[in-house]
């Protein structure tokens, strides 16, 4: 009597907190069901995914095929590919894989774009200290080397910041008459 008696505690248990698949199949959760410790009862949904996607008899056959200290990963795997599978029905994984390395090649290409910017503004910057620092005047008092000032400029993009160096040389000209 006391053997049936453990044998109804125990039924009643399991059944008490029968795991989201036994729930779902309409059948009592053994103690030793495989599917109990990834698909726990506050998680209907997970379960629900995976056996629309792979089926309840192909998870349970592939979960015992491995061993313990991979199934965990094995049914989280399981249940990230049945719910993008169900959200996209085609590419699934695949599509979702394709999209994230599509914003990589984006976020690279926009990387090194600015870096190649980066790198021509310092160029500019330090020419146009490197030409101040030797701004030269010849014994007629013209300008040398202001055609590698305005090359710079130009090719910069800072055509705001453009130079006229054959009008300052005129205005320079007529002050010193």
């Amino acid at each position: 009597m006391k053997d049936f008696q453990k044998i109804l505690k125990r039924s009643k248990m399991s059944n008490a907190t029968r795991c989201a698949a036994c729930k779902s199949l309409r059948r009592r959760c053994p103690q030793d069901c495989v599917l109990a410790p990834y698909f726990p009862p506050e998680n209907p949904r997970r379960f629900a995914d995976v056996h629309k996607v792979f089926g309840a008899s192909n998870v349970t056959k592939m979960l015992q095929e491995l061993p313990e200290h991979f199934r965990a990963a094995a049914a989280e795997c399981m249940s990230i590919e049945a719910s993008t599978r169900i959200r996209d029905p085609i590419y699934g994984c695949a599509g979702l894989i394709f999209g994230l390395q599509q914003q990589i090649i984006q976020v690279q290409s926009e990387l090194a774009k600015t870096k190649s910017e980066m790198t021509l503004h310092n160029y500019v910057q330090e020419k146009q200290n490197q030409v101040q620092e030797d701004y030269v005047v010849d014994a007629n008092g013209e300008y040398d080397g202001g055609e590698e000032l305005l090359w710079l400029l130009n090719s910069s993009g800072q055509q705001n910041h453009h130079i006229n160096f054959d009008n300052q040389q005129q205005q320079d000209n007529y002050s010193h008459q």
